[in-house]
């Protein structure tokens, strides 16, 4: 009932023409989702597979940060995969899960003056 009177008002203000506000009004609804989407799904989506990749080719003795800025040097897999030990000093080592890996820290990262 709420539909109707809406569709009956629409097409009351647009002199008998409702199909051509309410088409008008789609593109808009539609634009505005491209819109979005490029500017936000996409590049997120984007950054996703970039780190998938980077966690995905981890090995041994890398230099990875977590997303709780621990540094440490992978020592190897656990879990089928699903979680790294690290080793974050001398004789101290921890396990982190996959996903708490921010990224691989490159050479040039680690010199700090």
């Amino acid at each position: 009932m709420f539909f109707n009177s809406f569709f009956a008002m629409a097409g009351a203000a647009g002199g008998g023409q409702a199909g051509g506000g309410m088409t008008s009004m789609l593109l808009m609804f539609g634009l505005i989702f491209v819109i979005m989407y490029f500017l936000m799904i996409r590049p997120q989506q984007k950054r996703q597979k970039k780190h998938d990749l980077m966690i995905n080719s981890l090995v041994k003795n890398d230099k990875v940060v977590t997303i709780g800025g621990m540094f440490g040097v992978i020592q190897g897999e656990k879990e089928k995969g699903q979680s790294y030990i690290l080793k974050i000093a001398d004789n101290v080592k921890v396990e982190v899960r996959r996903s708490a890996i921010a990224g691989k820290v490159e050479e040039d990262e680690e010199e700090v003056k």
